[in-house]
C-alpha cells in the first residue's frame, strides 16, 4: 500500500484508464486524473472522464485543452480521415502521432509539481490496436526520459511509469476493474462516440470492448447507437 504517495493517472474516459485509477486508488495512492481535449472527434470520453474521476473520488482532475487537430494525420483528429469499421493489419489510421508521448510528458510535468513519483497509464499490449506507444520497450524508454529530464531525477528521485494493464487481455481487464467496482456504464470507449456517449459498435475499440465483456463473463453495460 502507498497510504501517504501521490500518483498522476492519465485518464481518457475509457475502459481502460478507469480501470487503472481504480488500481492506483485500490494501493492506496492519493489520485490525481489527467485528462486532455485534444480535439478528439470522441469528444464524449472527456464527459466520461470527469464521471469517472468523480466515481473514484480522485484528489483532483485536470482536464487540460490541447489541440493536436492542428497536426493531424490520425482519423481521431481529422475528420477528414473515416474511422474505419476494421483496420486490418498494421498501424490504423486512428493512431494519434506520438499521442502517448505528449500526454504522459504532461502528466510528468504535474507529478514533478506534486511531488509524486508514479504515472499510471492505461496502455495494452494484449487486446489492442497495434499503436506503438503502447508497447513495453516504449513505457521503460519513456521512464527512462523521466529520469534525464527532470529536475526532481536528476537530484536523486525515481520516477516509475506504471502500466498494470500491459499483459492483460481486455476479458482481464474488465474482470480486474469489475472486482474494483468500476462502473463501466460510465466510461466510453468508441472511435465515433456522439454527444451522448452512444457507441458506433463497428469501429476497432468497440469491437475490442465487446470481445471483452463476453470473454470476460460481465454484462456488457455499453449504449449504442442501433
Amino acid at each position: 500500500m502507498n497510504l501517504d504517495a501521490k500518483a498522476v493517472i492519465l485518464l481518457s474516459g475509457g475502459l481502460d484508464s478507469a480501470t487503472v485509477l481504480a488500481i492506483a486508488r485500490d494501493e492506496g495512492y492519493h489520485c490525481y486524473a489527467l485528462s486532455l481535449d485534444y480535439g478528439q472527434r470522441h469528444r464524449a470520453e472527456l464527459a466520461a472522464a470527469r464521471r469517472v474521476a468523480e466515481s473514484l473520488q480522485v484528489v483532483e482532475h485536470k482536464i487540460i485543452p490541447l489541440d493536436l487537430t492542428t497536426i493531424g494525420g490520425s482519423a481521431l483528429t481529422d475528420t477528414a480521415i473515416e474511422v474505419p469499421g476494421h483496420s486490418g493489419d498494421g498501424i490504423p489510421v486512428t493512431y494519434v502521432p506520438a499521442r502517448n508521448t505528449i500526454f504522459l510528458s504532461l502528466a510528468l510535468g504535474w507529478a514533478e509539481v506534486l511531488g509524486a513519483w508514479d504515472l499510471f497509464i492505461g496502455v495494452n499490449a494484449v487486446d489492442y490496436s497495434g499503436y506503438p506507444d503502447c508497447r513495453p520497450e516504449y513505457i521503460e524508454a519513456f521512464q527512462g526520459l523521466c529520469q534525464l529530464a527532470t529536475r526532481a531525477g536528476v537530484e536523486g528521485g525515481s520516477f516509475q511509469v506504471r502500466a498494470p494493464l500491459i499483459e492483460l487481455s481486455k476479458a482481464d481487464i474488465i474482470q480486474t476493474g469489475n472486482r474494483l467496482g468500476v462502473d463501466y456504464g460510465l466510461t466510453v470507449s468508441c472511435y465515433t462516440a456522439d454527444e451522448a456517449g452512444r457507441a458506433c459498435g463497428r469501429c476497432d475499440s468497440c469491437r475490442l470492448r465487446a470481445r471483452g465483456f463476453a470473454q470476460a463473463g460481465v454484462i456488457d453495460p455499453t449504449c449504442y447507437r442501433d
